[in-house]
């Protein structure tokens, strides 16, 4: 039998239902995953009691023919999700110590549907990074390495480490984060599907808040299968969330399955230009005859305002955390650096400069400039005008085409001491393809499909129209059927 630990959520399922296994040896098998790929550090903190707590009460469940829909699969939780008396420290000093008292509705959602959590996530400071090296607990490894090459590569970001947790069978699945591709890019690097859903779409109730006209939580799995099984669990209408819509939850299971044929796709000529290497450029052309060979129509479209995405993005973003985190300071709760004699403004001070790391202190800087007074129209208003130029380009689209095919990614996964791509600025445009998304609010996914010629994962992404989450498992369907990527890191 396969290893416990390599079953698909699907399959594991089969068996659990089967009795063939049990909730408590599937959970043991991926506690020794974890423990074995300590050198990763793919989690920040691990919850294996309270994880052998739920195995036990999913297993009666099992022996009682009352199983829930997610019941007894292990996962993991990225570290910006509140979770109730288990500590949430969204990879920052500053809250290295918090413990919510309430739950995410999200994670809710997947509890209340029998998941078990096994721990929350590595992940870069506040979800602001796109490789995991600005996590202050250290940074997390992607279990993938080049053809013939021991050098340690970036796992993504901000998601790093659920995504190479999932990639490294430390998890059957595991909860993201997505505000400019922190779902989509990690998932390209490490190998597996990444999926956001439409902005609305899952609540973000319980997510500690980056950009809050942005942020969405997105899933990881190994297969696209276990990708929708878990989306449709975390769907659905919340009104603790005032962004939160209500509409009803898709079909992507069944949305899999569909015929390509008479369906349009859009391939933007503005996203295959020199930035993208050949071997990208030459996945996505494959990809388009894969689509093509299923009876989908392909054509070239036009968003030419997405070229400025990044420029905008880098603007709005840093404005939104500059008041997002604004919180943390020392006064209600977290970090506190105060010493006798010291003023309020001294503590404040003292606090952000010890709590924040470089890359939220720079982001929260820039926020806060453009925000200011003489700032504010010449920097955040023109950013918001472009933003929504950007969303119209695809709304004109959308016209015409079902759904969008796009790299997701300049490039395979790169090392940590690849001073060029670890240039600060350079890292911003790692998310050029997926920050367009985000600032429309619409659903996409990264769809891995084969390796490059160094032996690392890359794959293609997935957009359609906002609430057409199921298109986009469609089209990710045909091109699953088309690659039928079946690779894992080696020793894994």
């Amino acid at each position: 039998m396969t290893k416990l630990n390599k079953l698909s959520a699907c399959a594991a399922l089969q068996l659990l239902h089967k009795k063939e296994i049990s909730p408590l040896e599937l959970l043991n098998a991926h506690i020794n995953a974890i423990e074995s790929t300590s050198n990763l550090n793919q989690y920040i903190t691990t919850t294996f009691e309270y994880a052998t707590a739920q195995a036990k009460l999913s297993q009666s469940r099992y022996l009682n023919g009352e199983a829930f829909i997610l019941d007894g699969l292990p996962i993991g939780v990225k570290d910006v999700f509140c979770t109730n008396g288990v500590k949430t420290t969204s990879g920052s000093k500053i809250l290295e110590n918090f413990v919510p008292t309430y739950e995410s509705t999200v994670t809710a959602n997947l509890f209340g549907h029998g998941a078990i959590m096994l721990g929350k996530n590595n992940m870069d400071e506040f979800a602001m990074g796109s490789s995991n090296v600005y996590s202050a607990f250290g940074r997390c490894v992607n279990p993938w390495k080049k053809n013939n090459s021991d050098e340690e590569l970036v796992p993504g970001g901000s998601s790093g480490g659920p995504a190479a947790a999932v990639s490294s069978f430390t998890a059957i699945a595991a909860l993201g984060s997505d505000t400019g591709g922190s779902v989509r890019q990690p998932a390209a690097f490490c190998g597996i599907f990444g999926f956001k859903p439409s902005y609305g779409a899952c609540s973000r109730y319980g997510i500690i808040s980056l950009a809050s006209s942005m942020d969405q939580a997105g899933i990881f799995a190994r297969t696209l299968e276990d990708t929708a099984l878990f989306t449709e669990v975390m769907m659905g209408y919340d009104p603790k969330d005032s962004t939160s819509a209500k509409i009803p939850v898709p079909d992507l299971k069944n949305a899999i399955k569909r015929d390509l044929k008479g369906l349009r796709i859009g391939v933007p000529k503005e996203y295959m230009d020199d930035s993208l290497s050949k071997e990208l450029r030459d996945l996505v052309k494959e990809s388009i005859r894969g689509l093509e060979a299923q009876g989908a129509y392909v054509t070239e479209v036009s968003l030419p305002h997405s070229k400025y995405g990044v420029a905008a993005y880098y603007i709005i973003l840093p404005a939104e955390a500059s008041s997002n985190l604004a919180r943390y300071d020392g006064v209600r709760y977290g970090l506190r650096v105060f010493k006798e004699g010291d003023t309020l403004e001294e503590m404040y001070k003292n606090t952000r400069t010890d709590g924040l790391g470089v890359e939220v202190q720079r982001r929260v800087m820039i926020g806060t400039y453009v925000l200011s007074a003489g700032m504010y129209d010449g920097y955040f208003a023109r950013a918001q005008k472009v933003r929504k130029l950007i969303a119209v380009d695809f709304c004109n689209v959308f016209e015409n085409v079902d759904a969008l095919l796009t790299p997701v990614t300049t490039g395979s996964a790169f090392a940590f001491d690849d001073k060029v791509r670890m240039d600060p600025i350079a890292m911003y445009y790692n998310d050029v393809f997926t920050i367009p998304v985000n600032l429309a609010g619409l659903p996409a996914m990264s769809v891995p499909c084969k390796l490059d010629s160094t032996g690392l994962p890359i794959g293609v992404q997935i957009i359609s129209n906002k609430f057409c989450d199921a298109t986009v498992f469609a089209c990710a369907g045909g091109l699953d059927r088309y690659f039928k990527f079946n690779y894992a890191p080696k020793g894994y």
